[in-house]
């Protein structure tokens, strides 16, 4: 039977306590800290008397699964100060805690599991260790960690446990970590020259490399061929504004943590954008229009930047300075859901039909039952929700929905992807949009001549260059398909002989607008072919004296090796890109 997740919380926290049982049966005077917790798992801080290594971790698992087939019980009950004290006398971090809890008021529980161990604890508990899987845990590495996070606290040893339902969902879970430690976005990133950091720079400021930017240039040039057949007009906007511009966005106040400090010119102030939006308001209002022009779709490969602390960057998974994949559409009210429907499909379109992403869901994002954070009347809200969720029903895509996590402006829908090893990561958000009217005036001409108000849906179905292509990183482990790829085929030369033939060839594929490279280095054969698979080249075409004669080229297939000798004619089929 599937068990819930408040089971499974349960089954991770008395985890923590066997932990606990199971140090104090290794080392007696150890002194306890805290056993919460954690995503996927738990973990336990202890002072130890001595040093415990990687290698005492299954002796402690031993212990933990001795103790589960004992049977314990665990039961709690409610201690007054007095007696919370004298139970843990010998327990200096829990007295701490004790005396905390005193203060701020709190009621103190202690557990008891079997005869043996009691601790300071809020519950959380299954009734009897023969709840717990025997086989579905295991203890997965030791780190340093200050008491209470702070340095100058002891510092405390922490051991970290996994724990799931079933063996089979820790061992996925395990295979899934080792898995993403390979296709880390940071090391293959590197490995195949996509992009790097300088410290001169500044952290969170990638550049991109020359592969880096080739696979940049094949995302943005199928999305703007694509948004041209989803009826987007391009546009173009500055990476800088006056305050004045993000005071009437409402970005000030209610964004201004996370905008960069502004910069002072003879003229006032100005911000760089941390959205593209302010500034395509101002091409909407560039000149009037008539309900007849609408909807009106403007896209923009726009770039922004956030000021996110340093300790928080990873990667191009967060950072300073990002490039949107992103749009604006302006319409009338009858037209919103047809709209918003229609981004759903567009995002399907590009998840599904061209990255071959199958797992994914959407999740509306709403304002939480205090709106003083949000701008807006609530009579708005009310209605931009029913729009967005009427959307989302007629998608036939699955969703979810969760409170207090809407833009200050209306609420949004994050796209949720997973990879093909099962990580999830946000990939865009969308946002209707109908405070942009009142702000900015941003209005058109109905069918009796008067003036009416926009709704304005941003969405961005690829993200940023910076985060997708992360992702791609991970879920490809960096072996593109064809058309995405940064070089698309390696040219290898048997000898020295055969190197004009293969210039040739080279040429011809260039002319073909191929990407493609040549390997003129003096290395054997072998060499170079290792060499272009360890960079994940799709295609390598060996070119030798028979293929010079025959005009041909021998072609060789990642991952599927030799596919024999044809044609360059016939072999350009194989690399044009999907429509």
């Amino acid at each position: 039977m599937k068990m819930s997740s408040e089971n499974i919380e349960n089954i991770r926290h008395s985890l923590a306590h066997l932990l606990a049982m199971a140090v104090l049966a290794k080392f007696p005077k150890t002194k306890l800290g805290i056993g919460p917790v954690i995503e996927h798992g738990f973990y336990y801080d202890f002072l130890l008397p001595a040093p415990l290594s990687p290698d005492d971790l299954p002796e402690l698992e031993k212990t933990m699964r001795e103790l589960i087939a004992q049977n314990l019980v665990f039961s709690g009950e409610k201690i007054t100060p007095q007696k919370a004290r004298t139970l843990f006398a010998a327990q200096p971090f829990k007295l701490e805690l004790i005396k905390e809890f005193i203060k701020e008021k709190k009621q103190l529980t202690a557990y008891r599991t079997g005869d043996a161990f009691l601790d300071l604890c809020k519950g959380g508990h299954v009734k009897n260790t023969s709840e717990i899987p025997a086989d579905a845990f295991k203890l997965t590495h030791i780190a340093g960690a200050y008491w209470r996070g702070s340095e100058k606290n002891p510092q405390l040893t922490r051991i970290y446990g996994l724990a799931f339902q079933t063996k089979e969902e820790l061992g996925k879970h395990i295979w899934q970590e080792e898995e993403a430690k390979k296709r880390d976005h940071r090391v293959l990133g590197e490995r195949l020259k996509l992009f790097t950091f300088a410290p001169e720079v500044g952290p969170g400021l990638p550049l991109w490399l020359p592969n880096g930017t080739a696979l940049r240039d094949a995302i943005e040039e199928r999305a703007k061929k694509v948004e041209a057949q989803w009826g987007y007009q391009r546009v173009a906007t500055p990476h800088i504004a006056k305050e004045d511009l993000f005071r009437m966005s409402g970005h000030i106040p209610y964004y201004a943590d996370s905008m960069f400090p502004a910069i002072q010119l003879d003229d006032g102030n100005y911000y760089l954008k941390a959205m593209n939006c302010p500034h395509t308001h101002m091409i909407y209002k560039a000149q009037p229009h008539s309900w007849r022009d609408l909807p009106i779709r403007y896209a923009e490969y726009g770039t922004v930047y956030r000021y996110e602390l340093s300790g928080t960057l990873a990667g191009l998974l967060r950072t300073r300075g990002f490039t949107q994949n992103d749009a604006h559409i302006y319409c009338r009210e009858d037209q919103v859901e047809k709209e918003f429907l229609n981004v759903m499909r567009l995002h399907e379109y590009w998840y599904k039909e061209v990255f071959g992403i199958t797992d994914f869901y959407m999740r509306l994002s709403l304002p939480a039952e205090d709106k003083k954070k949000y701008a807006g009347l609530p009579a708005g809200w009310k209605k931009a929700v029913e729009l967005i969720r009427s959307a989302m029903k007629k998608s036939g895509l699955p969703f979810v929905e969760a409170e207090g996590e809407a833009a200050f402006y209306g609420p949004k829908v994050d796209f949720q992807i997973k990879s093909a090893i099962g990580r999830e990561e946000s990939a865009s958000t969308n946002q209707l949009d109908f405070l942009a009217t009142e702000r900015f005036n941003l209005t058109y001409t109905d069918t009796d001549g008067k003036k009416k108000p926009l709704y304005v849906i941003h969405r961005a179905p690829l993200g940023s260059h910076e985060r997708f292509i992360a992702f791609l990183i991970e879920h490809y482990a960096g072996a593109f398909p064809v058309w995405l790829a940064p070089v698309q085929v390696a040219v290898l030369p048997v000898s020295e002989k055969s190197l004009g033939y293969a210039e040739t060839v080279l040429k011809a594929l260039k002319e073909k607008d191929v990407r493609a490279e040549l390997d003129a280095s003096n290395e054997t054969l072998g060499k170079k072919i290792r060499t272009a698979e360890t960079q994940k080249i799709p295609y390598l075409l060996v070119v030798g004296e028979r293929e010079q004669a025959s005009r041909n080229v021998a072609v060789r297939e990642r991952s599927k090796g030799d596919l024999g000798a044809m044609a360059l004619d016939q072999f350009l089929t194989l690399t044009r890109p999907p429509v």
